[in-house]
């Protein structure tokens, strides 16, 4: 029978000539197993991600030099440097696109490792799931039943709360949010006519309940937006003359002043929105809104006032008679 000692020499010495083989087989048997041998470490990370963030920052600090070395040699791939130059430039274009067009800039949410992999179980635990069909069916129509009745019964039923917040205050009880009662009384309406909701949860009715408040916001934006426009062209053209008179008189006090005459439409949409501003809901209607109400309006009654303008203008410097 072979002896250990000389068993563990032979082996060893085999190790040590075929040591590209050795490391071959290991690859192989990493790359096969990756997932079963990196657990144990990624486990220990998730458990305590303060401590990873901490001992990532202090290997970046002790090792300045080697991070930018590992960077440099990343880059040197001309496909991977390509790539990074075009997503940055696609970023910036971006950018510029949205802030042309008045909007917030895209919001990115840097993830860490361990974020990501709760991220793919709870997905794995989502797909793996066999009554999730059912169940996003049921979402689905609460969700689409939920916004198209606020949509249709959005006012009178706000009207019914603010009564009822009312009722509520006189008789000394603890107030209640009108909007609070609003999605309180939608919510009851539509489970009740639904065939089945026994699979929804609480965060499905609170993520239908906030998807619908804002579709019901945007909506109430646009229609103040659209009913201010009109409000606005309508008032100008019902008091044009009075209108073009005063911006006539202010743009010869601008003169007199030695400032820039403004043309006639835009002081006429002025004064015109600053007649019918308090008659129409606004509320929903932000600074930028306000500036582009008055940009169409303006469009909307420059062709209209171009000639009595002229008119006006001819008026007042008209010489008296007699």
């Amino acid at each position: 029978m072979e002896h250990p000692e000389r068993r563990r020499e032979y082996q060893q010495r085999w190790v040590a000539e075929n040591r590209e083989k050795v490391r071959e087989y290991y690859n192989r048997c990493y790359e096969a197993h990756r997932g079963e041998v990196n657990a144990p470490g990624a486990a220990r990370r998730d458990a305590d991600p303060e401590r990873t963030k901490q001992i990532t920052r202090q290997w970046a600090e002790r090792n300045k030099e080697r991070g930018a070395e590992l960077q440099r040699n990343r880059r040197s791939d001309p496909e991977i440097y390509q790539s990074e130059l075009e997503a940055n430039a696609a970023a910036r274009r971006l950018k510029r696109s949205l802030s042309r067009a008045g909007l917030p800039p895209k919001l990115l949410h840097a993830t860490t490792a361990a974020e990501r992999r709760a991220n793919e179980r709870e997905a794995d635990a989502y797909v793996s799931d066999s009554s999730r069909p059912e169940h996003l069916r049921q979402f689905t129509v609460f969700a689409e039943s939920l916004t198209e009745h606020m949509l249709k019964n959005g006012a009178r039923m706000r009207d019914f709360a603010e009564a009822y917040v009312e009722t509520r205050a006189r008789m000394g009880l603890p107030p209640v949010p009108v909007e609070t009662i609003v999605c309180a009384r939608a919510v009851e309406f539509v489970t009740e006519r639904m065939r089945r909701v026994d699979l929804l949860t609480g965060r499905d009715v609170a993520a239908a309940v906030r998807a619908t408040e804002a579709i019901v916001r945007r909506e109430e934006r646009q229609q103040q937006f659209e009913r201010l426009i009109r409000t606005v062209v309508t008032h100008a053209h019902r008091n044009s003359a009075r209108f073009l008179v005063d911006a006539e008189m202010d743009n010869q006090a601008r003169t007199h002043r030695r400032k820039p005459r403004v043309p006639v439409e835009s002081l006429v949409v002025q004064l015109a929105m600053q007649e019918v501003v308090g008659r129409v809901p606004t509320n929903r209607l932000t600074i930028e809104d306000a500036r582009n109400v008055a940009r169409v309006a303006q469009q909307r009654v420059a062709m209209s006032f171009q000639g009595p303008a002229d008119a006006v203008d001819e008026r007042i410097h008209r010489p008296s008679v007699g």
